[in-house]
């Protein structure tokens, strides 16, 4: 039974670190779980329509409201949106890294969103169920408790890894197409690239490759970080069942790329802070779009 009794909040939060502790311990266990549990039997992948994407987007939206998770995130990007502006500001040649960085979250957004997977797949089941859930954010740690959390973490470090190298690329492709004199000012850095010819190179082929490096973070997580919260399977099962998936639905899976990419674009433009609330939406949406995508096994 997947009730908890009611207790002091406290109470539940610290128990739920020496989870945490527990499970950090034993994710070197459960890497060794993953390397020989790496493929496991083919996962059934259903086929949607675009037009389920509105009922995930509300059902995302739904578990947001019960959480309340844009508060979590507040304590996570308020700081370093402050940092990432403070730092452009005070040193010129950050500047061209702002947008690489911002549209990289597209790339770790999976990643990050493993501890809202937890919280919809618990609420989903105590609905279900008719369970009561007491909507605690400290039910988020639980997934550390998952065999294969190790796993999880050497997918989320494969994205890590994907990031930097998105990062770099973003780095070389401006000096490569602006040289690398030193940046005068935000003005002059603004005039450059929307007003010179290198300029609207940059933009073009900056967004030709950070297209190509969504995509393949899309095929590769869309399911795979969900299915591994959700169910015992290998490391490998689960990235081959996400780009599976992808291929099976390739106008859909293209239309959800959309819908993240356009809404984590139009978020982050209020100085960031809009991701606090976008960011757990999509989230909590990614779980019941990975639902539709792989339904639960008849037996």
């Amino acid at each position: 039974m997947d009730v908890q009794t009611i207790r002091n909040p406290v109470e539940v939060v610290i128990d739920e670190l020496r989870g945490l502790a527990r499970g950090v311990g034993e994710a070197g266990r459960s890497v060794e779980h993953t390397s020989t549990h790496l493929f496991s039997a083919p996962i059934t992948v259903s086929r949607i329509e675009i037009s389920d994407l509105k009922d995930v987007l509300a059902r995302g939206f739904d578990d947001f409201t019960a959480y309340r998770t844009d508060i979590i995130f507040l304590l996570l990007i308020y700081p370093l949106a402050s940092l990432t502006i403070g730092a452009a500001a005070l040193h010129h040649e950050f500047i061209p890294m702002l947008f690489p960085i911002v549209s990289g979250s597209v790339i770790m957004g999976p990643f990050v969103g493993v501890f809202l997977y937890e919280l919809s797949r618990r609420r989903e089941h105590n609905l279900q169920h008719h369970h009561v859930d007491n909507h605690s954010w400290a039910n988020a740690l639980t997934v550390v408790r998952r065999r294969n959390f190790g796993a999880i973490m050497l997918l989320g470090a494969m994205l890590v890894a994907m990031y930097l190298v998105w990062l770099g690329t973003a780095f070389w492709l401006y000096q490569v197409t602006q040289g690398t004199q030193p940046i005068e000012s935000v003005d002059r850095f603004v005039q450059d690239l929307f007003l010179t010819q290198a300029g609207w190179w940059l933009i073009g082929i900056g967004l030709a490759v950070g297209f190509l490096f969504a995509v393949l973070a899309l095929m590769m997580t869309v399911v795979s970080f969900p299915l591994l919260i959700d169910r015992d399977v290998g490391l490998g099962t689960a990235v081959e069942t996400s780009i599976r998936a992808v291929r099976q639905n390739p106008v859909p899976i293209a239309a959800w790329g959309l819908v993240v990419a356009g809404g984590l674009v139009i978020a982050a433009i209020p100085l960031l802070i809009g991701l606090a609330i976008a960011m757990p939406v999509l989230c909590h949406a990614s779980w019941h779009l990975y639902r539709k995508l792989v339904p639960r096994p008849t037996h």
